[in-house]
């Protein structure tokens, strides 16, 4: 079975591109393909859940709710460095999180590698 990282760093209101990723995360966890997520940067956004939509205000869905259906997928542990243990969006988090260190050894124990 062919593993998979999935880095997301894009926030959780800026963008369709966003939902994209997280749909694309969803596809291959349901095709067989063994996912494991990343988030980084402005992507540690998408563990704030509690976010409501107004559509005055953002062109785009609060994209945190497609990360609370991860579980369903097998996606859950999501993968957190730990320089970033401390950041309110992991701090407040319900999600299910696995802190790592992101080296080379860990990027290379993944057949495929995909940032967006």
């Amino acid at each position: 079975m062919k593993t998979v990282l999935i880095i997301l760093t894009q926030s959780n209101l800026t963008s369709l591109q966003v939902h994209e990723s997280l749909s694309a995360t969803m596809v291959l966890a349901t095709f067989g393909s063994e996912v494991k997520v990343l988030l980084q940067e402005a992507g540690l956004s998408l563990l704030k859940s509690e976010l409501t939509f107004d559509h005055l205000k953002q062109a785009f869905k609060v994209a945190s709710n497609m990360v609370d259906s991860f579980e369903f997928y097998d996606l859950t542990p999501i993968l957190i460095e730990h320089k970033n243990k401390n950041s309110h969006f992991v701090t407040e988090s319900q999600q299910e999180l696995e802190f790592i260190e992101l080296n080379a050894a860990f990027i290379q124990s993944f057949d495929h590698v995909l940032y967006w």
